[in-house]
């Protein structure tokens, strides 16, 4: 079998496996053929491929291998040159791209979408959201800090005292747990809201302060992700995080629902009642984004000089060690759809790999796109 690892779009620093990754398939006698400059972004240069023992070659060959490793999806002409059968795997948002999925299916391409994988205990190691989420929120409040024309911790100055910065995080999952640990070593005041009254203790045990609002949907079957609520704790939730955005230095929104369009939590009004100079990072940009004026990696500033930031892509500016976790996740999930003998062996009984399957033979197969 012939495993090929792609070079990423240009806005994507990124690659699926590094050189020292890459010789796990080899063991298995796979022959893993690698584009041109496919990880030069990551540091990790042609030469370190070959070494490592793998072939270096044109994206036209590398799209002529079994298995395509690419985080983002392939192009319309690239899809000229897959063969029928092939198997890809990478991060393709599929309850966004129906339509690129149902092309998918007709190309006869058996596709693997890993940012569908259950998010089940067994399925941690093979988590790419979880890994990349903790990079963005991380990337969130320094970009944040370089951003805001105010310090992040208190000082005390011969020439006077400066106030710690206020920091509001808009969910605690992943990336918003590690943003709040990521702020409060930075020495700001950081204050939280999510849905969930269970993530109440972790916030607490980073140092920051839970605001809760009673009513909230069970999110307890979600994945770690928002649900809908009702219209009443949306108005007793909308209420309570005016009062905070309005007194707020930096604001880091991660509500995503998946499927869905992202929800707003940040409106307009909220947004006039904010300070001059103040900062939002929008991670759920790619989805709308939690404010009505977020533009997906673009950087707006509002009438009243609110810095909104739209970049759901964070992770990809540090891209070595994001490639290294990614790297790390792909790699365990291969070893469910891999044999040691370097084949290929698609075992549907097993819900990971049923759950991460999106298209097969011809069709769509996963039952949240076809239901």
């Amino acid at each position: 079998m012939i495993a090929a690892i792609l070079k990423e779009p240009n806005n994507e620093n990124r690659v699926s496996l590094l050189p020292e990754q890459m010789q796990a398939l080899i063991k298995k006698n796979v022959q893993v053929v690698v584009e041109e400059n496919a990880g030069k972004n990551a540091g990790a240069l042609n030469k370190s491929y070959t070494d490592a023992g793998a072939t270096i070659v044109s994206r036209q060959k590398a799209l002529e291998s079994d298995l395509i490793l690419s985080i983002h999806p392939l192009t319309e002409n690239d899809l000229t040159l897959v063969k029928s059968n092939t198997v890809i795997l990478g991060v393709y948002q599929p309850l966004f791209n129906k339509s690129m999925m149902q092309t998918w299916a007709s190309k006869n391409i058996c596709c693997f979408s890993i940012d569908m994988i259950p998010r089940t205990t067994r399925a941690q190691s093979m988590d790419v959201l979880s890994s990349q989420a903790n990079i963005a929120g991380y990337r969130a409040v320094l970009l944040a800090a370089t951003l805001l024309p105010h310090y992040f911790p208190m000082f005390m100055t011969a020439a006077g005292s400066i106030a710690p910065a206020k920091v509001l995080i808009l969910g605690a999952g992943v990336a918003g747990l590690q943003a709040i640990a990521t702020a409060r070593r930075l020495g700001a005041v950081v204050e939280v809201f999510d849905t969930r009254p269970a993530v109440k203790e972790e916030v607490q045990s980073l140092g920051a302060k839970f605001i809760e609002v009673e009513g909230s949907a069970d999110a307890s079957k979600a994945g770690g992700y928002a649900v809908e609520q009702s219209e009443e704790y949306k108005q007793k939730q909308q209420a309570k995080i005016a009062e905070c955005v309005a007194k707020s230095n930096v604001v880091i929104t991660t509500a995503q629902i998946p499927g869905k369009q992202a929800p707003i939590l940040i409106t307009q009004e909220m947004l006039n009642t904010m300070k001059a100079g103040s900062v939002i990072i929008d991670l759920a940009a790619a989805t709308g984004g939690n404010t009505p004026q977020t533009k997906n990696n673009e950087q707006i500033t509002t009438e009243n000089g609110v810095l909104i930031v739209g970049n759901s892509n964070l992770q990809s500016g540090m891209p070595s060690d994001a490639s290294k976790l990614y790297g790390k996740n792909i790699l365990n999930f291969l070893q469910l759809i891999i044999n040691n003998e370097g084949s290929l062996n698609l075992n549907f009984d097993d819900e990971l790999v049923k759950g991460t399957c999106i298209t097969n033979s011809g069709k769509i197969i996963h039952e949240r796109l076809i239901s």
